[in-house]
């Protein structure tokens, strides 16, 4: 399917963003908040997600693949359809999102237009822990994404091992092997993540 679009920015609605390449203008939903990140007139990338009922099809976009993982995540939360994330995350920043999930805002989420508080709370418990920021992590993430896993998978919090290993990777003595490297981060990440660090 369809990973992503790229091509000129030809317009946009309230709801859409109109999308030119090779000789076709895409009509694709985006929150407002992304389509305000993509310039008129510029070549864009686009990551989509293409929604197909009987009776209608849709092709969504997202400026980042945060973005449209978000929108997927929101989808799993009952009562939360493809319109209605699109509101939701026009409605609230991405980081603001994860803060509100991870410390559990209930408030800043109702605060959100279009989204109520069973709702709310709804979201709180399907998605906290789900949503981690890449920006957070890329330091991380691309060379350790296998690291950060493992500790994921040892009960830390994936945010806290990639920042635990961002600061191990600071204290590195050079010249270290690829393994030998791997090695000495992740017991440096275990020891900051235990407290010892």
């Amino acid at each position: 399917m369809f990973n992503s679009v790229r091509g000129i920015v030809a317009g946009k609605s309230d709801e859409a963003l109109f999308l030119l390449t090779g000789g076709v203008e895409w009509e694709i939903a985006m929150p407002a908040s992304d389509m305000a990140r993509l310039p008129d007139g510029e070549e864009s990338r686009v990551f989509t997600w293409l929604y197909h009922r009987e009776d209608s099809m849709r092709l969504f976009g997202f400026c980042a693949e945060e973005r449209r993982n978000t929108f997927l995540e929101l989808l799993k939360v009952e009562g939360i359809g493809p319109k209605g994330a699109l509101k939701i995350m026009g409605g609230i920043g991405q980081e603001e999102l994860e803060r509100a999930l991870e410390s559990g805002d209930l408030a800043r989420l109702e605060a959100v237009p279009g989204l109520g508080k069973k709702t709310a709370q709804k979201m709180l418990l399907a998605l906290k822990g789900k949503l981690v920021h890449a920006s957070k992590l890329s330091a991380v993430a691309s060379p350790y994404a296998d690291l950060v896993d493992a500790l994921a998978e040892m009960g830390y919090d994936k945010r806290a091992a990639a920042e635990a290993l961002r600061l191990a990777e600071e204290g590195l003595p050079p010249g270290l092997a690829q393994a030998e490297k791997e090695k000495t981060l992740f017991k440096s990440a275990i020891v900051h993540l235990s407290g010892g660090g």
